[in-house]
């Protein structure tokens, strides 16, 4: 029966011996006392012992002093816990060379005995090649940080886990107001989107209309300041042919084009009060008349508006009706103006630096530092389309490479003045872009183009606000 069972572990340990052999690095299995039972040929070339010597030769013999406390309890840790277990040591050699290795362990029990099977992978080169590569990353980042102190490389435009229509950055306001957007996209709710001038309202409505289930239907655009207070009935609802002097056709209006689509109120604030019962209805019943025929047109269509007026102060001026206020109201999403986003002013430049080198056919591939630092320190009342035209106008003018914006000088406003009403504040902005265009309002100088605005909006936006040119 014993010489069975002797056989049976000798059978085993030939196996073993042999899997131990094919293996490229060092390989060995120790019994629970620490001995050495098999071990493939490596161990011998690497170690500079003979068989007879390695044969139960004690696993600390193997390891340098500094390094064998550690591993000896690395190796009690396989058998305590039956697990593998991995540790970096250094091997001693029997001419007492020291080699770097890191050695892996397992429990395992062969024929009722415990034994711990493991193997042992030099670590010299690996130790070479990661000094080389942290001596690499150490030089790639002093380059980067030389580069930075100079200039500020063009990006990818960054966006969102979704598209949100060319809304650049990553500020928390931005964010949160994206997060909004996602919030309501899918629903068919009206929305108030609320912000200054040139703060990009419209790119937020379109973003509301692509991430809906009506996508793939019209998104109509209709900005209420810029219509013919005469005309913005027949252009919101239509009207019958011979409804009006001058109507010589039958037209269709914006909301009925945009029946199952979308529909997109730019300054709903300057909506004349005598119409607004008219939109009331529209957001109630979905149903409106065509002037020049009783017959009720139904449509399903979503609303989004868009205010850079304090509506509440509108409706104690009776300007606005408070019932249509609440029903636009229903979701409201603050669009935060440029000085409150000063981290995505660098974004945004790289964005703008981009399109205008397309459509300019100029090549700047570097913003240094020093404007990014300018372009952060202004307070920007115009938003982002302001910082749009200063890029453009840096575009145009930079002879080379390097990104050259001219002086940005603050609006000439006292610090009492933060707490102007929206429309004093623009009123004032206005009049200093004016004042810069020697009160042009046409033109590739002109007012209008610095304002992006349409001359014939900015004349009703003149004499709306009072503005006039003063006489010399």
């Amino acid at each position: 029966m014993m010489t069975k069972l002797k056989e049976s572990i000798l059978e085993a340990h030939l196996s073993a011996g042999k899997i131990l052999q094919g293996m490229p690095e060092l390989a060995y299995v120790f019994d629970k006392n620490g001995r050495m039972l098999l071990w493939n040929k490596n161990v011998e070339l690497v170690l500079g012992y003979s068989k007879v010597e390695l044969n139960h030769m004690f696993v600390g013999e193997f390891i340098v002093m500094a390094d064998r406390e550690a591993t000896i309890e690395i190796f009690n840790k396989v058998f305590a816990e039956r697990k593998e277990h991995t540790i970096d040591y250094h091997l001693l050699t029997k001419s007492g060379k020291k080699l770097p290795y890191i050695g892996s362990g397992s429990y395992a029990v062969v024929n009722g005995q415990e034994c711990l099977i493991g193997q042992a992978i030099n670590t010299s080169k690996l130790k070479e090649t990661e000094d080389k590569l942290k001596s690499n990353i150490d030089e790639i980042e002093n380059l980067r940080k030389q580069l930075q102190a100079e200039n500020i490389y063009l990006r990818k435009e960054i966006k969102n886990k979704r598209d949100f229509e060319h809304i650049i950055g990553e500020s928390e306001p931005l964010i949160h107001a994206l997060f909004r957007v996602e919030q309501v996209a899918s629903m068919d709710t009206t929305v108030l989107l609320e912000g200054e001038a040139g703060t990009g309202k419209e790119l937020f409505a379109r973003a509301i209309h692509n991430l809906s289930n009506r996508r793939n239907k019209p998104f109509i655009r209709v900005n209420c300041a810029t219509l013919h207070a005469g005309l913005i009935e027949s252009e919101l609802f239509g009207h019958e042919k011979g409804a009006f002097t001058g109507a010589i056709q039958q037209q269709i209006g914006r909301f009925e084009l945009a029946d199952k689509g979308t529909i997109f109120l730019d300054e709903i604030g300057e909506l004349p009060i005598e119409l607004q019962p008219k939109l009331l209805r529209v957001l109630q019943d979905g149903e409106f008349e065509k002037i020049g025929n009783p017959r009720t047109i139904k449509v399903d269509t979503r609303i989004i508006a868009a205010t850079n007026r304090k509506l509440e102060e509108a409706i104690q001026q009776n300007l606005f009706r408070k019932d249509l206020y609440y029903r636009l109201k229903v979701y409201p999403i603050s669009i935060a103006p440029l000085r409150d986003r000063i981290s995505d002013i660098p974004l945004l430049a790289v964005d703008f630096v981009k399109r205008f080198n397309l459509k300019l056919g100029k090549c700047i591939t570097n913003i240094p530092a020093k404007t990014i630092k300018e372009l952060q320190s202004y307070s920007w009342p115009g938003n982002i389309r302001e910082l749009e035209n200063v890029i453009e106008r840096a575009v145009i003018i930079s002879p080379a490479s390097n990104l050259v914006v001219e002086q940005l000088k603050q609006p000439g406003f006292d610090e009492k003045d933060d707490m102007l009403p929206l429309n004093e504040y623009e009123r004032q902005y206005i009049i200093r872009v004016l004042e810069r265009t020697y009160w042009r309002v046409d033109g590739p100088d002109g007012a209008a183009r610095i304002l992006d605005m349409n001359p014939e909006t900015l004349r009703s936006r003149m004499r709306k606000l009072e503005i006039l040119r003063p006489k010399h």
